[in-house]
């Protein structure tokens, strides 16, 4: 068995999409850095596109145009961080809604809505979304917004983005959010699997060469486009025209990085599986994995990331983590070189330690981002830093 069939076309959209030459006066092929703040009116509230630079640039639109389109979706806005986007998002809820989220996300996520959100007046629950029932139980009639991530962070979990979508909108007022940010447009396109917002850190694998930080939301609603449109605005979470270059850039390589960071991956994935020193591997691209057959049906690949329980606890991991070279000690992901790290004390060190011990973020756990590199290499790599681990 195998991945959804990529349809044709993604690359191009990638290259075309909001490029028009025709849109500037000089038919400039890449779209120019336009840093200015402010815009010359005709008169007072008579301007041709732009007033304010917070309020709308045309780099900036550029490329919100572009990730529209990779979504196949209607609207796309750009925030200054994935947290940023975040936070808009989050600002669509009123005092005394409630928030439902998936129990494994990202570190940061986890923290701004129980350490921020919640001190604002709104509820936060943390549930498995792999069981569906665990949804239908956990909905309140104050319920909001549904916040998940597929495959999540950083146990790499497969949720039925379909089916919760449907359970969602089977009530009132909820608005489904997919941070797709492991995946990117060109694996996964959770609007078309009944997400209302999908959400991007465009810091990793979309920008794809750890340079820029950015997020991004991508919707076909248009009443939740207009109310994320006065967010961005009215709170200032923007970006800057150089970043937005930067990202727009950087989508223009994505189809074809994509491809050769999953490609990697599974090979890393079934060394790592098959190794001594290795306990457990989480990479929705194996057979093994416990949502194996809903990530082949959902999705059209898997990306770089993945995590894998190594032989031993916090001191082995540590003996690994300091034993590679070619692989990079760092946190974020997604960009063109490999990455490690230990989640539990670096990614997801603010997540609670209960709440750790329950998801499986233990101290042998550690995360890969596989990047662009000869795969032969890291292979050699992860192999002295085994067997280094285990001395």
């Amino acid at each position: 068995m195998s991945f959804k069939q990529q349809p044709k076309g993604f690359a191009t959209k990638a290259i075309h999409s909001g490029q028009e030459a025709e849109q500037w006066s000089h038919l400039s092929v890449v779209p120019p850095i336009v840093t200015s703040t402010t815009f010359k009116q005709f008169g007072p509230a008579d301007f041709k596109s732009f007033e304010y630079g917070r309020s709308g640039n045309p780099t900036r639109v550029v490329l919100e145009k572009c990730l529209a389109a990779l979504d196949n979706g209607k609207f796309g806005l750009t925030f200054a961080s994935g947290l940023g986007a975040t936070t808009a998002i989050t600002q669509l809820l009123s005092t005394g809604d409630h928030i439902l989220c998936g129990d494994d996300v990202y570190g940061g996520t986890n923290r701004l809505f129980n350490k921020v959100i919640r001190n604002q007046g709104v509820e936060v629950d943390m549930v498995d979304l792999t069981n569906l029932d665990n949804l239908k139980k956990s909905i309140k009639p104050n319920t909001k917004l549904l916040w998940l991530e597929s495959p999540t962070n950083p146990i790499l979990k497969a949720l039925d983005i379909e089916a919760i979508s449907k359970v969602a909108h089977s009530y009132p007022d909820i608005i489904v959010v997919v941070d797709n940010t492991f995946l990117t447009s060109y694996f996964q396109r959770p609007l078309e699997l009944g997400a209302d917002i999908v959400m991007y850190s465009l810091t990793k694998y979309m920008n794809g060469h750890s340079d820029v930080i950015m997020g991004a939301a991508v919707t076909n609603n248009e009443d939740i486009h207009n109310k994320l449109r006065f967010l961005q605005n009215a709170s200032g979470i923007v970006p800057s025209p150089f970043d937005c270059y930067q990202v727009n850039r950087g989508l223009k390589t994505l189809a074809i990085r994509m491809e050769q960071h999953s490609k990697s991956s599974l090979i890393v994935a079934k060394y790592l599986e098959s190794h001594q020193f290795v306990e457990k591997v989480l990479h929705p691209g194996l057979p093994s994995h416990p949502q194996h057959e809903l990530a082949l049906r959902q999705t059209y690949g898997h990306s770089g990331i993945m995590s894998f329980y190594i032989k031993g606890g916090l001191n082995e991991s540590k003996k690994f983590l300091q034993s590679i070279k070619v692989f990079t000690l760092a946190e974020s992901l997604g960009g063109y070189e490999s990455l490690a790290e230990l989640p539990s004390v670096m990614t997801h060190a603010s997540v609670p330690e209960d709440q750790r011990k329950t998801l499986g973020i233990w101290d042998n756990l550690i995360r890969l981002s596989v990047g662009l590199e000869d795969v032969q290499d890291l292979l050699d790599d992860l192999e002295t830093a085994l067997q280094a681990s285990q001395k």
